[in-house]
This record gives C-alpha cells, structure tokens and sequence, in this order.
C-alpha cells in the first residue's frame, strides 16, 4: 500500500514553512510520496530535496496544477481518498476500516480553506479531533494510527547523515556521497 500526502491550496511565502514541515512529517511518518497545489515553490521542493539528500529514503515530492483532477485521476485508478479535517467522521472509529483497505491511499491536506468538492471525492472525510488543529499535527497522529506505530522503526538508507541514539548529547556519522550513494 501506497501512501501520498497532498497538499491542496499552498501560498508563496505564506505557507512556505508549514508545507515544508507536513512533508517532513509525512517522509518521517510513512508516506511514500508528497505533492502539493496551489502555487508552485521552488524553495519548498529545494528543502525537501536537500533532506532526502542527507537524510536518504525515497520519498518523492511533486506539484500539481490540478488538485481535482489529480484526486479524479487517482481515484479512477483505484486509490482510495482520505481527507483529514476536523469536520469528518472521528479517527478511533474508522481507523481500522481504512487500515484493512489494501488500496493505495492519497491523504488530503487542506489549507486556509477546502473547496467542497474534497469532501464529496473523498472516500472518508476523518478527523482526528473535532477541535481546531494543525494540519501537521494531524497528518502526524493519523499516520501513526494507521502505521498501529511501525513507522518509528523506519530505515531510511542512502543518506549522507544518520543519527546514533544517545541517553544524554548528539552523535552522528556522516558518509561521502560515494558511500551514501553505494
């Protein structure tokens, strides 16, 4: 199963920090892919780029004119839409539907403000609280629960840095581009 975080309605400058930030919680949390609409941000895709790079793993960032017609597309090809917002239907309660789908999922971020047509194409519209939130923090908690926690034991390889857990202090090692790249 396939898991693609989309970002609907990103602002230059604006949202700069905040799309940069639900992507990384989206690579460190399980998602396989993110893709954002709105307005298209160089300096969003240069961050994330730079932490695969670092960081290693696979995930792949992208841009869509079309939020519709991405979500149409994905849906006609069998993914199931997951739309986080505070409005839906509580997370506890169908959690395990969606985790028992096999599909290919596509979780829905919205911004400042969701046009209608998400809550109709979504297969669930589901919220992790019904109290005002962060998106971020929402995609956090949802991923988590559909991952029952194995996300946190994620490897991610190919990456020039990785961290050396420690009781007290930081240490990491870093490797060449040649090692992180073998």
């Amino acid at each position: 199963m396939a898991i693609l975080v989309l970002r609907i309605g990103h602002r230059l400058v604006r949202d700069d920090r905040a799309t940069t930030h639900l992507f990384l919680a989206a690579r460190a949390l399980g998602a396989d892919i993110a893709v954002y609409s709105g307005q298209k941000d160089l300096n969003v895709e240069t961050s994330l780029n730079k932490v695969k790079k670092a960081w290693g793993g696979s995930f792949k960032l992208d841009y869509t004119h079309s939020w519709k017609r991405f979500l149409e597309d994905h849906k006609s090809q069998g993914w199931k839409i997951i739309h986080l917002t505070m409005y839906g239907l509580p997370m506890k309660s169908t959690i395990n539907d969606i985790r028992s789908d096999p599909a290919n999922k596509v979780v829905v971020v919205g911004g400042p403000k969701v046009p209608s047509d998400v809550y109709e194409i979504a297969d669930w519209n589901l919220s992790v609280t019904n109290q005002p939130h962060s998106e971020i923090s929402a995609l956090g908690v949802f991923l988590h629960e559909l991952f029952e926690g194995n996300e946190l034991l994620k490897e991610f390889t190919h990456g020039e840095l990785t961290i050396i857990p420690q009781a007290k202090g930081k240490k990491m090692t870093r490797q060449t581009s040649t090692q992180a790249s073998s």
